[in-house]
C-alpha cells in the first residue's frame, strides 16, 4: 500500500475585505498525494492553489482544517514539515549580481549545510540543472529559463522529500520550458521526489502529472488521473466555432442539442472587439461556438447546415479531442483562461 506524502483535510483560509466582510479564498478542500507522486492544482488565477500551498507550506495559518507533511501537522508541528519541503517560486528568488555557485552556496548555508557537503550538495545540483559550465557567470547574464533552473537548485540543495513548484514555465521560452518540464519527471524519476505542480496550462499538467485536482472559486471540484477525468464527460470531442460579431441566440444552441445526433451540450462566448483593433475583418473571432458531440466530425457538417440557415457565419473550425480543458469547460461552464 503506497503510503502519503501529504494528507489535506478539510484546509480553509478566510480573509476580510475592506468592508468588514468575511470571504473564504478556501473553502475546506481535502486531498493527499502519494509519495513519489507528481500532483498537480490546476485552476485560473484566484481559483484558491496559491492560498491553499501557502497554508501547506506553512506561510499562511489556515482557518480550519490541518495538513501533514510526511506525517508531520504543518500546524502542530510546522518545523518538522518544513524540513521535509523544497519551494521553487513562480517569482525569480536569486541575487542577480552573484553568480551561480555563489547563490546555491548562499542558500545552502541557510540550510545549515558547509564545508565539503555543502560544496557536494552544489556541484550535484550544478548538474542536475545543467549549469555546471555557467556557474561561475552572474545570475544577471542569465536568460529567464536559466534563471528559472537556478531557482529549482536552491530548491533541492537540502534533498527535500516533497518539492512544490508554482508554475515554473510562465513567461520562459519554449527551449526551456521543455527543459523544466523534463526536470519535474526527472526528479520523480532519478531523485525518488514526490512534486506539488501548481499551473494553469493545460498541455504541461497533462503531460506530466500522476494525478490533477481542477480547483475552482477556492474549492477541488474533480480530481483523478488525465483518464479518470476526461471520463466524466463521457470521452467527447469538442468542435470549436469562430463566428462573426452577431451575437448567437440560445435558441440555436437549443436547436443544436435537440436536432443533431450525439450533442450533448453547446456554449457561446462573445468577445466585444474594441475600436481601433488591427484585424483583417472586425467580425472575424467576434465570438465562439463551443460543442460538445459524440462522433464529433460526423455531427460537424449538420452543425455547420444549421448555422447557415440562421445566416451565423462561421470562419474556422476546430475539431479537439477530449483533453483537460474539455473537462473543466465542462464542469465550469466556462474556459480556464476568463
Amino acid at each position: 500500500m503506497q503510503q502519503n506524502m501529504v494528507q489535506v483535510n478539510d484546509l480553509a483560509k478566510s480573509f476580510k475585505r475592506q468592508n468588514g466582510e468575511t470571504f473564504f479564498a478556501v473553502k475546506g478542500v481535502s486531498f493527499e498525494i502519494g509519495k513519489g507522486e507528481i500532483f498537480s492544482l490546476l485552476g485560473p488565477n484566484g481559483a484558491g492553489k496559491t492560498t491553499t500551498i501557502s497554508m501547506i507550506s506553512g506561510l499562511l495559518s489556515p482557518t480550519r482544517g490541518d495538513a501533514t507533511i510526511g506525517g508531520y501537522s504543518i500546524t502542530k508541528q510546522p518545523l518538522e514539515a518544513k524540513k521535509l519541503l523544497g519551494v521553487i517560486p513562480q517569482e525569480i528568488a536569486l541575487y542577480l549580481s552573484l553568480n551561480a555557485r555563489q547563490n546555491l552556496e548562499f542558500f545552502g548555508k541557510l540550510y545549515g549545510l558547509s564545508g565539503a557537503e555543502l560544496n557536494k550538495r552544489v556541484d550535484e545540483v550544478l548538474e542536475f540543472i545543467d549549469l555546471t559550465d555557467r556557474q561561475k557567470d552572474k545570475v544577471e547574464t542569465f536568460s529567464g529559463g536559466m534563471k528559472r533552473r537556478v531557482n529549482i537548485g536552491v530548491g533541492l540543495l537540502h534533498h527535500p522529500q516533497l518539492i512544490y513548484m508554482d508554475e515554473p514555465t510562465v513567461g520562459i521560452d519554449p527551449q526551456n520550458r521543455r527543459r523544466i518540464l523534463d526536470t519535474v519527471q526527472r526528479l520523480r524519476q532519478e531523485m525518488g521526489m514526490t512534486v506539488l505542480y501548481t499551473s494553469h496550462l493545460m498541455e504541461e499538467v497533462q503531460e506530466i502529472s500522476d494525478r490533477v485536482a481542477i480547483v475552482d472559486h477556492g474549492e477541488i471540484i474533480a480530481c483523478g488521473t488525465v483518464g479518470q477525468l476526461i471520463q466524466k464527460i463521457g470521452e467527447e470531442d469538442r468542435l470549436i466555432f469562430n463566428v462573426g460579431a452577431q451575437k448567437v441566440p440560445d435558441s440555436f444552441l437549443e436547436k443544436l442539442k435537440a436536432n443533431i445526433v450525439g450533442v450533448s451540450n453547446a456554449t457561446y462566448e462573445h468577445h466585444e472587439i474594441q475600436e481601433g483593433t488591427v484585424t483583417e475583418s472586425l467580425e472575424i473571432g467576434a465570438g465562439r461556438i463551443i460543442v460538445f458531440a459524440k462522433r464529433g466530425r460526423k455531427a460537424l457538417p449538420h452543425i455547420i447546415q444549421l448555422a447557415d440557415e440562421a445566416e451565423i457565419d462561421v470562419y474556422s473550425v476546430e475539431v479537439r479531442e477530449p483533453d483537460l480543458e474539455a473537462v473543466f469547460l465542462a464542469l465550469t461552464g466556462r474556459a480556464l483562461r476568463d
